[in-house]
């Protein structure tokens, strides 16, 4: 009995803790453990991501550069997805039975849980035909998204373009970027990446068993505001761009414009260009690849990449140096001869100048009397003291933005070059070289390179009579036009006023009587310096610097035309009706007969080994090559285009690093 009893109490013992325990994971999962409730949430709820339109940019004037165009992509949960009729989805899609199963088969090792791109970039028409029938393929959605588009295809290399994300652009953003979403790659669509993108919002909504979309969960309560990108203002001139663009049609090479007032950049041509079109759509990476086997290289950003020896327009900052310095006077004279000797090596000029003052030297380009004010620069302490006298010097050629990031809103932007005297040491021993050793830096020459924008800048320092501000290609961010403070700050080089007149004679006089006088600008004072650039590579490049009017000026430009003979020949008159187009909105032929039709028509592109078209047209390609505009393919393409160039040996000599002189 006494035993009876005691399993009695054991047994309602086990009872009362088995209901415990129950009653204890009923409430862990109904009180504590929200997973039971989101999983039934899943049944009936639909996160959508809304992607934000990236900011539009325009130019300095309001006209549209870059728009967007909304599109569909088609994304897939492997999980979800049941039989259903691909032989339609396919044809839907416009895709065939293979292109299907390598999707899916991208899918599937992405996740089987997790939602991913099945198919990107759809057009609105297409998607809508497709939409008619989604019900008919559970684990299938569709994401509006939306697309670059260019209204006057131009400035591509100053736009850039922008490119889906890889894992090192998700690993760098701690998290913000997801598979799929798509990020600035090159140009301002990078530089203003964070003010572009804008903010991804979410909408709830509540779906039935077919996963159609009924209604708002809580009426929108829960959902995150989708925030679109900010809108930029950039500086550029559009007409001047076309313009420029068109004069530098089968041409290699850069012009570069500038407002000295603010550092603005009115023009930014890099030659060859490309529709940057083609690098929006479906076919975006069969457009990619035929680009990146042309041998001129259209990607390469020539305004601030390129390297270029400055040559005779690198005279007046001489000039300027030894006037501070006290070592001339706008008087000083020399006797040119036709050759200056630095020792036994003979640098030539043109005529023998006689006599000739400063104004008349920028004027005339005497190489005679550059040579010797350098030989004074080097001197100035004795020749015992070369080296601490170079590194002086040095310092003084930096402050004007030579040899050194100007720090415009630009990535991958080139310093140039100024050497040093350590690499002069290496070269002729220490305290062995002389004046004479180094007397092509005098002329521009030698270890001397430029970007194109930094030769612009240069221009913009001597019309502003000793300062200049940070060139950049954004004058105002958002609605509320945000200028960077950066922008706004004066920049001295420490030559006093009162040297940049003669110097700004002497230019002047280049345009109204010397080299430059055949593009003359009727009824505008212009002030330039053409050059003519010693290439070892080839025909020698043609550079020509100016700002005008000499008077409050406007604007300040530099341009280089390749392989192309001298400064007056192609550079001065490209320049000349860029400024006119800028100054007073028209265009006047020159006594030349070289009128901006004309100079749109010549072909000065240099020579390859193995020619490559020079216009690029889209091809007519398979749906189901899209792969190819991947990331990943982008790399491959880029080993591939390098490659070959290498075996082509294109005479490119703006991307070739000069051996040193000897």
């Amino acid at each position: 009995m006494n035993s009876f009893f005691e399993r009695r109490y054991i047994i309602q013992g086990l009872f009362i803790v088995m209901a415990l325990a129950l009653l204890g994971r009923l409430f862990y999962i109904q009180i504590i453990d929200d997973q039971y409730t989101q999983s039934a949430h899943n049944n009936v709820l639909r996160r959508f991501v809304i992607f934000p339109s990236r900011g539009p940019i325009v130019d300095r004037n309001g006209k549209l550069l870059v728009q967007n165009e909304p599109v569909y992509d088609i994304m897939v949960t492997p999980r979800e997805v049941k039989p259903f009729d691909t032989v339609k989805f396919c044809q839907l899609l416009g895709i065939d039975r293979a292109g299907f199963d390598k999707r899916w088969k991208k899918a599937m090792t992405y996740s089987r849980n997790l939602s991913s791109a099945f198919e990107k970039q759809i057009p609105v028409q297409a998607y809508a035909s497709f939409q008619e029938h989604l019900f008919e393929f559970p684990g299938f959605s569709g994401v509006q998204r939306s697309v670059r588009s260019y209204p006057d295809s131009v400035a591509a290399q100053f736009l850039g373009y922008i490119d889906e994300v890889n894992d090192r652009d998700i690993q760098k953003s701690h998290g913000y970027y997801k598979r799929g979403d798509y990020i600035g790659r090159t140009g301002v669509e990078k530089a203003y990446e964070d003010s572009l993108r804008g903010q991804r919002g979410v909408r709830n909504s509540l779906v039935d068993s077919k996963g159609v979309v009924k209604e708002r969960y809580l009426n929108g309560l829960e959902d995150t505001a989708m925030v679109a990108g900010e809108r930029l203002t950039s500086s550029l001139d559009i007409d001047i761009q076309k313009l420029g663009e068109k004069l530098m049609q089968n041409k290699v090479g850069s012009i570069v414009a500038i407002e000295p007032s603010t550092g603005e950049i009115l023009c930014f041509v890099s030659s060859p260009t490309y529709d940057p079109n083609l690098m929006v759509g479906r076919q975006r990476g069969n457009n990619m690849a035929e680009l990146f086997k042309n041998s001129y290289n259209p990607f390469f950003i020539r305004p601030i990449q390129a390297y270029y020896p400055p040559g005779s327009s690198f005279k007046p900052l001489d000039a300027l140096i030894a006037l501070q310095s006290g070592l001339i006077t706008p008087q000083t004279t020399f006797n040119c001869v036709a050759t200056y000797w630095a020792g036994n090596h003979p640098v030539h000029c043109d005529e023998p100048h006689g006599v000739t003052d400063l104004s008349r030297a920028i004027a005339e380009s005497c190489n005679t009397y550059f040579c010797n004010v350098f030989d004074k620069l080097m001197n100035a302490n004795g020749s015992k003291n070369m080296s601490q006298t170079f590194v002086d010097w040095k310092g003084k050629v930096n402050r004007f933005g030579f040899g050194v990031r100007l720090g415009v809103d630009m990535p991958h932007e080139g310093r140039g070059n100024v050497p040093t005297d350590v690499q002069f040491d290496k070269r002729f021993g220490a305290k062995r070289w002389r004046s004479s050793s180094i007397i092509s830096l005098a002329i521009g020459q030698g270890e001397l390179e430029a970007t194109p924008l930094q030769l612009a800048n240069i221009e913009c320092i001597i019309a502003n009579r000793g300062y200049y501000y940070k060139p950049h290609l954004i004058k105002a961010i958002g609605d509320k036009k945000i200028t960077k403070a950066e922008y706004t700050i004066k920049n001295d080089v420490g030559i006093d006023q009162q040297y940049f007149e003669p110097v700004i004679d002497g230019m002047q006089q280049v345009v109204e009587n010397g080299t430059a006088r055949a593009s003359r600008i009727p009824g505008i004072v212009m002030c330039g310096k053409t050059g003519t650039a010693q290439n070892p590579h080839g025909k020698n490049h043609s550079i020509f610097v100016a700002f005008a009017p000499r008077d409050n000026p406007k604007i300040a430009i530099a341009v280089v035309v390749e392989n192309s003979g001298q400064g007056a020949w192609w550079a001065a008159p490209i320049a000349s009706y860029i400024v006119e187009k800028y100054l007073k909105n028209t265009l006047t032929n020159r006594g030349t007969g070289k009128t901006p039709e004309w100079i749109m028509k010549q072909n000065l592109l240099p020579a390859l080994k193995v020619a490559q078209p020079a216009i690029i047209k889209p091809k007519t390609v398979k749906e189901d090559s899209l792969e190819k505009g991947q990331s990943d393919s982008i790399k491959r393409l880029k080993s591939v285009s390098r490659k070959a160039k290498q075996n082509q040996q294109p005479l490119m000599a703006a991307q070739l690093r000069r051996k040193e002189h000897e």
